[in-house]
């Protein structure tokens, strides 16, 4: 069988209509594939853009629960309490104004509370997370907000835990607090570790210990619905709560301390000797710390701020005060450490001293002077000052300077008192790379009554006084004993102090109580009714210069601008159990106003916390109040 050509032409033709028409089908598809991708990418790209991010499956971060604090005996000072906040998502928001707005109406806003969150908002970074906008709503409030919720996109309620300071007037400056968690912190601190952390410590203990209070983060891998909200937990890690903390500090020692000054403006720092426990820390005024938790108000802040008594200062460990006669026992053991002098030796104070080629005179704080026959134990009773200006040019700053030194004059040696300055303790380079001056016969002078370019804060004071009473063993100085069942150990301990004649530290502690039980002892009015030894010493540091003519006049002196009144101490003398300095910022007489607080603290220490029972190990096992609420 055959085919003709003219057969062969049909199907040609047959089968290129039937090409032509399945291309063409082809590219229709195609059209219409492209067009209905065009839309879904295009026209409707937000739509489901939306729906993409909304409806998936999230990793969100758990935050931990913030590690408790107790004090030596067990007794809460920082917790974490259940509380509600407001919250909002910005970019689940739609119209700012208007859900702000409607907030206000259900619930109502502060100014203060308004301000913050439109800064916050203007500075947030993450508009996925939330921002707080209200704390500590009442049950009310949130009834309110839930039956409106459908109103309220991008707007949240959430349970959470908040920092809460029962004592908190007694421990602001040395335990400190948290706060909002700003965008440098965010960069100094672990992004991942953080993520879900709003508040962190700011000042005191809570920013020294942050990351052992804070705990390590969770994670939770949630299933959301197109609102972003939870469907489901798949997944969780629970996160770890942070370490608890007990201090070496004792509640009611500090508030006994804290109500000692009375309002007025000064420190007391009190401390084990046999330990470097710091037992009490006070500085006065103070402030209620949990004003900051949530952020505080403009009001309150400018008001606290612009307070003249600085009630946000913490004078225990950032004051900076000339120490007056309160170094005359430590400047006398470096006399006898230099050999200048003896014990025994006597000379004659008329009220006066000179510098051979120079006009200056040099005051005693007694005008007529304490007579003749004035010896080292007689110079300490009774705060002879002429005394020290004869020994403190023989002996010199070389001889002098140096051995303060080992006492922590000039430095922070503090275990964990954070941003704790270190003071001064001058010497000639000093003088001349912050002077540019030589040293002078009279720097030395002034140097040896406590005056001049020298400077302390109470919680140096407090440590050498610690050394001191110890003979010069050093422990050092810290607040926190134990960091979960784990006892802090001192780490780079000082050297001890040494000196050639072991029993001058005794001799100079009979000096020292001679302040207080001699008939002209400078704080003989706290030897009454005394049922322990201790042993004291005065002193005084002028706020303004009295020129060389004038005497000291308090009366034709305004309140501020009278001399600060200083103290220290420790008992009992025979076998130191704490260790105190005290200033009362111009409180003049140290025997009528800071010597009285010491002398409280210290019979309340020996006579009434005796008895404790000790830390209870229970602390250690206490639960943060659960993971989750």
């Amino acid at each position: 069988m055959s085919f003709s050509h003219k057969d062969a032409e049909t199907e040609k033709a047959i089968f290129a209509r039937r090409a032509i028409m399945a291309a063409g089908l082809v590219m229709a598809l195609l059209c219409v594939l492209a067009a209905r991708m065009m839309f879904l990418q295009v026209s409707q790209h937000e739509l489901f853009a939306s729906k993409s991010e909304n409806n998936r499956v999230q990793i969100k971060p758990v935050a931990p629960i913030r590690g408790l604090i107790f004090d030596r005996n067990g007794i809460l000072l920082a917790e974490n309490l259940p509380s509600h906040s407001l919250s909002v998502v910005p970019e689940r928001v739609q119209d700012m104004d208007y859900t702000l707005a409607l907030i206000d109406t259900l619930v109502g806003l502060s100014a203060s509370e308004t301000k913050r969150f439109e800064k916050r908002l203007k500075q947030w970074r993450r508009p996925f997370e939330a921002i707080t906008i209200k704390y500590r709503l009442d049950e009310t409030e949130i009834a309110k907000l839930m039956v409106n919720a459908y109103f309220l996109e991008g707007v949240e309620v959430e349970a959470e835990l908040v920092r809460h300071y029962p004592r908190g007037r007694d421990f602001a400056h040395v335990l400190g607090y948290v706060g909002q968690m700003n965008e440098k912190e965010k960069r100094r601190l672990d992004a991942a570790q953080y993520k879900a952390t709003r508040r962190v410590g700011k000042i005191g203990i809570e920013r020294f210990y942050q990351d052992k209070l804070h705990g390590t983060v969770g994670y939770q891998k949630v299933e959301t619905n197109a609102q972003g909200r939870i469907l489901d937990i798949l997944e969780r890690k629970s996160p770890k709560p942070g370490q608890n903390l007990i201090l070496n500090l004792d509640a009611d020692l500090q508030h006994v301390a804290m109500e000692a000054f009375n309002g007025r403006r000064g420190s007391l720092v009190a401390i084990n000797p046999k330990t470097g426990g710091i037992l009490a820390m006070v500085s006065s005024p103070s402030f209620d710390p949990n004003l900051f938790v949530n952020g505080i108000s403009f009001n309150d802040y400018n008001r606290l701020r612009d307070s003249l008594d600085k009630p946000l200062f913490d004078r225990a460990s950032r004051g900076q005060y000339p120490p007056g006669s309160t170094m005359k026992p430590f400047i006398g053991l470096s006399f006898l450490q230099a050999e200048i002098t003896q014990w025994s030796e006597k000379i004659d104070d008329p009220g006066w001293y000179m510098l051979e080629n120079d006009n200056r005179v040099y005051r005693d704080w007694k005008r007529r002077g304490h007579g003749n026959y004035i010896n080292l134990r007689q110079a300490i009773i009774q705060s002879c000052d002429v005394y020290f200006y004869e020994m403190s040019f023989r002996a010199g700053i070389d001889n002098i300077g140096p051995f303060l030194g080992q006492f922590g004059f000039g430095e922070n040696t503090a275990l964990d008192v954070g941003n704790a300055l270190p003071a001064l303790l001058p010497d000639r380079a000093w003088k001349k790379k912050y002077r540019g001056r030589s040293w002078y016969a009279g720097d030395t002078l002034n140097l040896g009554l406590g005056q001049g370019f020298m400077l302390t804060t109470p919680l140096q004071l407090a440590t050498a006084m610690s050394v001191f009473a110890n003979k010069g063993k050093w422990n050092q100085a810290k607040l926190v004993q134990y960091v979960d069942g784990q006892e802090l150990i001192d780490t780079a301990l000082p050297a001890d102090v040494e000196i050639k004649n072991p029993q001058d530290w005794d001799r100079m502690g009979r000096a020292m109580e001679g302040v207080i039980k001699h008939y002209m002892g400078t704080a003989k009015a706290l030897n009454n009714n005394l049922n322990y030894r201790l042993a004291g010493k005065t002193g005084t540091a002028q706020v303004v210069g009295i020129k060389q003519n004038e005497e000291y006049d308090s009366e034709a002196l305004s309140e501020r601008q009278r001399d600060h009144a200083l103290f220290v101490s420790y008992a009992p003398a025979d076998a130191p159990e704490i260790a105190i300095a005290v200033i009362v910022e111009n409180g003049e007489s140290a025997g009528r106003t800071a010597g009285p607080i010491a002398r409280e603290v210290t019979d309340f220490y020996l006579n009434s916390l005796k008895q404790r029972p000790g830390i209870n190990s229970d602390v250690f096992g206490l639960s943060n109040i659960g993971t989750e609420l």
